[in-house]
């Protein structure tokens, strides 16, 4: 079988073009490796049209009814490994099978930015973590320990503030890139103590972390905490397809406001791609694009036939 459209990932770019293909009746696949992108990895959600206030967590399950009522099938734990186009018919290799299809939409997000330092990998899941939402209520009185200087370190803090005994609140830069509204509420938190500028040198520990050694105005200092939250950017999941495309300096897909990449019939939305913003409504905005120019495009290749 040859699909008219292969959608690759599962957040909300994907979800937006999976919705429109189906309600446009398509013949397309829908592949992902895991389910929700970053909701599962966002606080509050407080500027989505249509919806007042909710987090990542509620916000997918919404997505999940909405696919249920548009009877969309997720191949999840589907990896994609592989993309290449021979004619004007793309050939998509994952590690559960090969398929074949007329367009593609990448729509892969992108995954956090590590530290590289040591210990880091050593006490991953035993400490060390990406996600507050996910784990922050793991560390219930407890001190801990945020990195980062942007909206999602300060939603970390946010979030954890009132669960944890206390929360360091370490970046490298003096100034921090967030929110007016997130610095707001960082003045009146008692139990967050901000370091600046500093760098984390070093997670310590035994089976689980007990402690990070940083490097503060030159001087080196130990903190004794029991969780690390590592929140310092993201990285696009780009590499498969980094010998098809144009990718830019930080790896993400070149597009244009139509969504195209370097290769035709080849779509992409999302934090993957060269413009994106780390906000829902871009990402859903992308998504429904993306679809609605890979169905003009099929259409258009039908007709020179």
């Amino acid at each position: 079988m040859t699909y008219d459209l292969i959608i690759v990932g599962a957040g909300i770019a994907g979800h937006t073009a999976a919705i429109y293909a189906a309600r446009k009746r398509m013949n397309f696949l829908y592949v992902s490796e895991t389910f929700g992108g970053q909701y599962y990895e966002s606080g509050e959600i407080l500027n989505y049209p249509g919806i007042v206030e909710t987090n990542g967590v509620e916000f997918a399950k919404i997505m999940k009814k909405q696919m249920e009522f548009n009877k969309i099938k997720l191949n999840e734990n589907e990896k994609v490994e592989k993309i290449e186009k021979k004619k004007n018919i793309f050939k998509i290799k994952t590690n559960k099978g090969e398929y074949e299809s007329k367009s593609v939409i990448i729509a892969t997000g992108s995954h956090p930015r590590k530290l590289d330092v040591k210990g880091e990998e050593e006490f991953l899941k035993k400490g060390v973590t990406y996600c507050a939402i996910c784990d922050g209520p793991l560390y219930n009185k407890m001190e801990i320990a945020i990195i980062g200087g942007g909206n999602s370190a300060l939603e970390a803090v946010d979030f954890t503030n009132k669960i944890a005994k206390k929360v360091y609140l370490i970046h490298r830069r003096n100034e921090f890139r967030a929110y007016e509204y997130l610095l707001e509420r960082l003045k009146g938190m008692k139990n967050v103590e901000i370091i600046t500028p500093a760098n984390v040198k070093e997670i310590m520990g035994n089976k689980f972390v007990t402690g990070i050694k940083i490097e503060h105005k030159g001087k080196e200092r130990e903190l004794k905490v029991s969780g690390v939250f590592v929140e310092i950017g993201r990285v696009p999941n780009t590499d498969f397809v980094k010998n098809l495309v144009k990718l830019d300096k930080g790896g993400h897909i070149i597009v244009d406001v139509y969504t195209k990449t370097s290769v035709q019939g080849l779509f992409s939305a999302g934090d993957c791609t060269s413009i994106q913003n780390y906000q829902y409504a871009v990402s859903a905005g992308q998504g429904c694009t993306a679809l609605l120019e890979a169905a003009k495009y099929i259409a258009e290749e039908e007709g020179k036939k």
